[in-house]
């Protein structure tokens, strides 16, 4: 099954997953760091998660327009092709 949701929700299932793995693995980093690698490590990580996860993906959509602009301002256009 490939591409169930439609398109114009690209924004949002980008935010998501971006939300989603980013806050995976800061929570991975963070946990490691503050608490180490011991017993218990992965249901850590899981707790961090569930909190770090909705908090992510809130900021990933409220930032999102401001790095398209960001992103806007950076890259230089295409050049139309030459025929």
């Amino acid at each position: 099954m490939k591409g169930f949701i439609p398109a114009k929700y690209t924004p949002y299932i980008f935010a998501f997953f971006m939300a989603g793995i980013m806050a995976f693995l800061m929570s991975a980093v963070l946990v490691a760091v503050n608490t180490g690698l011991a017993n218990g490590y992965v249901w850590r990580v899981l707790k961090a998660y569930v909190i770090a996860f909705p908090i992510a993906f809130c900021c990933v959509i409220l930032v999102r327009p401001f790095v398209m602009k960001l992103v806007a301002l950076t890259i230089k256009p295409a050049e139309p092709p030459k025929e």
